[in-house]
Protein backbone atom coordinates (compact mmCIF):
# COMPACT_ATOMS: atom_id res chain seq x y z
CA UNK A 1 0.00 0.00 0.00
CA UNK A 2 2.91 2.36 0.70
CA UNK A 3 4.11 1.95 -2.88
CA UNK A 4 0.83 3.24 -4.28
CA UNK A 5 0.89 6.12 -1.82
CA UNK A 6 4.38 7.09 -3.02
CA UNK A 7 3.22 6.99 -6.63
CA UNK A 8 0.31 9.26 -5.75
CA UNK A 9 2.76 11.81 -4.34
CA UNK A 10 4.79 11.90 -7.57
CA UNK A 11 4.15 14.86 -9.82
CA UNK A 12 2.88 14.68 -13.37
CA UNK A 13 6.31 14.77 -15.02
CA UNK A 14 7.90 12.00 -12.91
CA UNK A 15 4.91 9.73 -13.61
CA UNK A 16 5.13 10.59 -17.32
CA UNK A 17 8.88 9.89 -17.34
CA UNK A 18 8.34 6.60 -15.49
CA UNK A 19 5.80 5.59 -18.12
CA UNK A 20 8.28 6.39 -20.91
CA UNK A 21 11.10 4.46 -19.19
CA UNK A 22 8.99 1.31 -19.15
CA UNK A 23 8.73 1.27 -22.97
CA UNK A 24 12.13 0.70 -24.59
CA UNK A 25 11.27 2.42 -27.89
CA UNK A 26 9.75 5.47 -26.19
CA UNK A 27 12.71 5.69 -23.80
CA UNK A 28 15.22 5.59 -26.66
CA UNK A 29 13.23 8.18 -28.61
CA UNK A 30 13.02 10.41 -25.53
CA UNK A 31 16.78 10.17 -24.92
CA UNK A 32 17.53 10.95 -28.58
CA UNK A 33 15.25 13.99 -28.36
CA UNK A 34 16.90 15.20 -25.15
CA UNK A 35 20.33 14.66 -26.70
CA UNK A 36 19.36 16.56 -29.85
CA UNK A 37 17.92 19.55 -27.99
CA UNK A 38 20.73 19.63 -25.41
CA UNK A 39 23.49 19.29 -28.00
CA UNK A 40 21.91 22.03 -30.13
CA UNK A 41 21.77 24.44 -27.19
CA UNK A 42 25.31 23.47 -26.14
CA UNK A 43 26.68 24.03 -29.66
CA UNK A 44 24.81 27.33 -29.82
CA UNK A 45 26.52 28.33 -26.58
CA UNK A 46 29.90 27.38 -27.98
CA UNK A 47 29.22 29.45 -31.12
CA UNK A 48 28.18 32.39 -28.94
CA UNK A 49 31.56 32.26 -27.21
CA UNK A 50 33.04 33.79 -30.38
CA UNK A 51 29.88 35.43 -31.74
CA UNK A 52 27.74 37.94 -29.86
CA UNK A 53 25.51 36.37 -27.26
CA UNK A 54 25.47 34.75 -23.84
CA UNK A 55 27.80 31.85 -24.62
CA UNK A 56 28.42 30.63 -21.09
CA UNK A 57 24.71 30.66 -20.34
CA UNK A 58 24.06 28.59 -23.48
CA UNK A 59 26.71 26.07 -22.50
CA UNK A 60 25.34 25.69 -18.98
CA UNK A 61 21.73 25.38 -20.18
CA UNK A 62 22.77 22.82 -22.80
CA UNK A 63 24.62 20.79 -20.19
CA UNK A 64 21.64 21.05 -17.82
CA UNK A 65 19.34 19.67 -20.51
CA UNK A 66 21.74 16.82 -21.24
CA UNK A 67 22.22 16.16 -17.51
CA UNK A 68 18.56 15.20 -17.17
CA UNK A 69 19.36 11.95 -19.01
CA UNK A 70 23.12 11.43 -19.16
CA UNK A 71 25.56 10.91 -16.28
CA UNK A 72 28.53 12.30 -18.24
CA UNK A 73 26.65 15.57 -18.70
CA UNK A 74 25.93 15.71 -14.95
CA UNK A 75 29.66 15.45 -14.26
CA UNK A 76 30.46 18.08 -16.91
CA UNK A 77 27.79 20.39 -15.49
CA UNK A 78 29.24 19.94 -12.00
CA UNK A 79 32.72 20.87 -13.29
CA UNK A 80 31.29 23.86 -15.18
CA UNK A 81 29.55 25.10 -12.03
CA UNK A 82 32.78 24.76 -10.05
CA UNK A 83 34.71 26.67 -12.72
CA UNK A 84 32.07 29.41 -12.77
CA UNK A 85 32.25 29.72 -8.98
CA UNK A 86 36.05 30.03 -9.11
CA UNK A 87 35.79 32.65 -11.87
CA UNK A 88 33.26 34.61 -9.82
CA UNK A 89 35.52 34.58 -6.77
CA UNK A 90 38.46 35.66 -8.90
CA UNK A 91 36.50 38.47 -10.55
CA UNK A 92 35.32 39.82 -7.20
CA UNK A 93 38.84 39.92 -5.72
CA UNK A 94 39.50 43.69 -5.21
CA UNK A 95 43.16 43.54 -6.27
CA UNK A 96 42.40 41.70 -9.50
CA UNK A 97 39.39 43.92 -10.17
CA UNK A 98 41.58 47.03 -9.86
CA UNK A 99 44.25 45.47 -12.09
CA UNK A 100 41.65 44.54 -14.73
CA UNK A 101 40.22 48.07 -14.68
CA UNK A 102 43.67 49.59 -15.16
CA UNK A 103 44.45 47.15 -18.00
CA UNK A 104 41.11 47.91 -19.67
CA UNK A 105 41.72 51.68 -19.54
CA UNK A 106 45.26 51.31 -20.90
CA UNK A 107 44.00 48.95 -23.63
CA UNK A 108 41.27 51.41 -24.60
CA UNK A 109 43.72 54.30 -24.78
CA UNK A 110 46.17 52.27 -26.90
CA UNK A 111 43.36 51.15 -29.23
CA UNK A 112 42.16 54.74 -29.63
CA UNK A 113 45.72 55.91 -30.37
CA UNK A 114 46.15 53.13 -32.93
CA UNK A 115 42.91 54.08 -34.70
CA UNK A 116 43.89 57.75 -34.85
CA UNK A 117 47.38 56.84 -36.11
CA UNK A 118 45.84 54.66 -38.83
CA UNK A 119 43.53 57.48 -39.90
CA UNK A 120 46.40 59.97 -40.03
CA UNK A 121 48.80 57.66 -41.90
CA UNK A 122 46.24 56.76 -44.57
CA UNK A 123 45.09 60.36 -45.13
CA UNK A 124 41.61 60.09 -43.73
CA UNK A 125 40.34 63.48 -42.78
CA UNK A 126 39.53 63.77 -39.13
CA UNK A 127 36.30 65.65 -38.32
CA UNK A 128 38.16 68.64 -36.89
CA UNK A 129 40.34 68.94 -40.04
CA UNK A 130 37.59 69.04 -42.66
CA UNK A 131 37.67 72.33 -44.57
CA UNK A 132 34.63 71.90 -46.84
CA UNK A 133 31.61 70.20 -45.23
CA UNK A 134 29.83 69.63 -48.57
CA UNK A 135 29.13 65.89 -48.75
CA UNK A 136 29.16 65.68 -52.59
CA UNK A 137 32.58 66.96 -53.49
Amino acid sequence: MAINHEKDELGVFPRFREFIRRNRLLNTTWRIGVFTVGATVLIGGLVMMVAPGPGILGIIVGLAILATEFAWAQRALHHAKQAAEKAKEKALDPRKKRRNTILAVIGGLLTGAAVIAYLVVYSFHLPWNIEDWTPWR
